[in-house]
């Protein structure tokens, strides 16, 4: 007999403000036809989140995402091919992934940089891979979604090497206060994860109290990373609804702040149309 499948947090209040998801997975939390794609954005509209960005990390999930992006009009999608699956990463996937982020409804690279954390590709492909999709967004002129995971140092020397593109958004950001300034005074835009309202993330704690208004957004990365006190349970966009109220209370500020000032920032960077209403 398997083991029991975790039920999904409940839906949380509507925000005062309806906000973006600036990265879920929604074919990694079950969405595999437009009705699923549909009841799924249904269910974070509900709590206030109103438009989602769905992003792939291998081909298969690209051209998913990219179909994925055409069935609601409150989904969006961004291809790149994962640094952990880069190492047979050849011409035909490049030629591929870049017709894909061309699509009108493919508003971001990504999510692409340099993972140390797992064993599956080896640095310098990873690295080759991460200067390929910095050319590509620039080439586009769309944003980079950066994963950054153990690589600190070097993927903040690539971008300087290559030139960052005008917006370069760190997907789930992990740094410290420390690393977070230097992404703000580079101009890069930080995205929080339900990690920012985990107990002992003390060092992201801090980088969230000092990200200036107009650089951070909030993601879930769906299905992983769901906010306390639901670690460990399925993640959905609608729990970016939790992570907007645990960032303003770590900041100090009203909840209707923060929702704003991630909606703004996410019409900003991806380029989205102006939402004003709740």
């Amino acid at each position: 007999m398997g083991a029991e499948k975790k039920e999904l947090p409940p839906i949380p209040d509507r925000l005062p403000v309806s906000v973006v998801d600036a990265h879920t997975h929604l074919d990694a939390c079950g969405a595999v036809t437009a009705a699923d794609v549909t009841a799924m954005v249904d269910r974070a509209e509900r709590a206030g989140v109103s438009r989602v960005i769905t992003v792939a990390d291998d081909l298969a999930a690209a051209r998913w995402a990219a179909q994925a992006s055409t069935w609601d009009r409150r989904v969006w999608a961004a291809v790149a091919i994962h640094p952990t699956r880069t190492k047979d990463f050849g011409e035909d996937e490049k030629s591929e992934v870049e017709s894909l982020a061309k699509e009108s409804r493919v508003v971001a690279v990504g999510e692409t940089g340099l993972d140390y954390y797992w064993d599956y590709s080896p640095h310098d492909a990873q690295q080759d891979a991460f200067r390929w999709h910095i050319d590509l967004a620039k080439r586009i002129g769309k944003p980079l979604m950066i994963h950054d995971r153990d690589a600190h140092e070097d993927v903040l020397r690539i971008l300087e090497e290559e030139g960052a593109p005008e917006q370069v958004v760190f997907h789930c950001f992990s740094g410290d206060e420390v690393v977070a300034r230097r992404c703000v005074d580079a101009g890069y835009v930080l995205s929080f994860a339900g990690t920012v309202s985990f107990r002992n993330a003390r060092g992201l704690h801090e980088a969230a109290r000092i990200v200036p208004a107009d650089q951070y957004l909030v993601e879930t990365d769906a299905p992983f990373l769901t906010p306390h006190p639901f670690r460990g349970r399925p993640n959905e966009p609608y729990c970016a609804a939790y992570t907007v109220r645990h960032l303003a209370s770590l900041r100090g500020e009203a909840v209707h702040e923060v929702a704003e000032a991630v909606r703004v920032t996410a019409e900003r960077v991806f380029r989205l149309p102006t939402v004003t209403a709740r």
